[in-house]
């Protein structure tokens, strides 16, 4: 599942297509930002023998979002998130901490989160410390619902947290990322901008009806019409699952990739792709980042990122 704990200042992006071959048109206008997870969340890649937190000079030609994760209300990101848009890169400010507390174990993942009954004044410190008001343009979205119905996250909490994001900053869209398991159960408040849902291990999901058929399910639960759609897209490897569960040799990740980049374009709710993950080493020990995959499929991300983004 995806442990976004991520979250994802931009340059400023055309609506109007470029006539030269690869870049965006007008059918896949809609697909504005391109980015990878755990690219500012302390997480240090244990496969390349230096200690390093921050992988934003890696992504930065060919991505317009990075996460940065929030801990705790006194957290003074202000130079992380400058040095993020000094690359022309947004933030995608990942503050589920924030409102959110492990409190049991009653929930489909195992680990039950309930809001916290001091959320609006963690809030407002955090606002206060990092001069959120002043400084919105360099914020691309937060992340608020980390799978939060398979997580234990009752809507009620959920549109608590979502409702006074929105009312103390509205102009930044707020994002929540669900588990496949857990969509049919999932409802999303008015407040919340924009949605997505994790499933990885899918060799091609652009024709996957399981896959498809979840997406038609989470698009359904949508709550507003201006709501959006993030397309979270496998960009790591794991031997065991990959191949032996899913069948996808590390040579055909780019084949994947590919899928998800032309599901995306085709879907005119999608605003943005996410691939979980750059470094290596999360979620499983033998875990290959997009950081660690073969040359050639590093090419791939970068022009899928370079074609959403206009970087090159």
């Amino acid at each position: 599942m995806i442990r976004f704990v991520l979250v994802l200042s931009i340059m400023a992006l055309t609506s109007c297509a470029k006539e030269s071959p690869g870049s965006r048109t007008d059918h896949d206008s809609h697909l504005k930002y391109f980015g990878f997870t755990l690219i500012d969340t302390y997480w240090d890649d244990p496969t390349d023998g230096q200690v390093k937190t921050n992988y934003i000079n890696e992504v930065s030609g060919f991505t317009n979002v990075a996460d940065i994760l929030v801990v705790a209300p006194s957290d003074d990101i202000k130079d992380r998130r400058t040095a993020m848009h000094e690359l022309q890169v947004k933030s995608i400010l990942h503050v589920w901490e924030l409102f959110f507390e492990l409190v049991g174990t009653n929930s489909p993942s195992g680990a039950e989160y309930s809001l916290r009954s001091d959320y609006s004044s963690r809030w407002d410190d955090f606002i206060s410390i990092n001069d959120l008001q002043a400084n919105q343009d360099l914020v691309q979205a937060f992340y608020i619902g980390e799978e939060p119905t398979w997580n234990g996250i009752s809507f009620s909490d959920l549109k608590s947290a979502a409702d006074y994001v929105e009312l103390t900053i509205p102009n930044i869209p707020i994002m929540i990322i669900e588990a496949y398991p857990a969509i049919d159960q999932l409802q999303i408040p008015t407040s919340v901008d924009w949605v997505g849902f994790d499933h990885y291990f899918i060799r091609d999901p652009k024709s996957d009806l399981g896959y498809l058929s979840e997406m038609n399910v989470l698009k359904s639960k949508f709550s507003t019409t201006d709501q959006s759609l993030v397309v979270v897209m496998d960009s790591h490897y794991i031997s065991s699952v990959h191949r032996d569960f899913g069948g996808i040799s590390i040579e055909e990740m780019a084949d994947v990739a590919n899928s998800y980049y032309e599901l995306a374009k085709s879907e005119e709710k999608a605003i943005a792709i996410l691939g979980y993950f750059w470094p290596s080493g999360f979620d499983h020990p033998e875990s290959i980042g997009a950081r660690n995959m073969p040359e050639s499929i590093k090419e791939n991300y970068i022009r899928i990122g370079q074609e959403i983004t206009e970087k090159n």
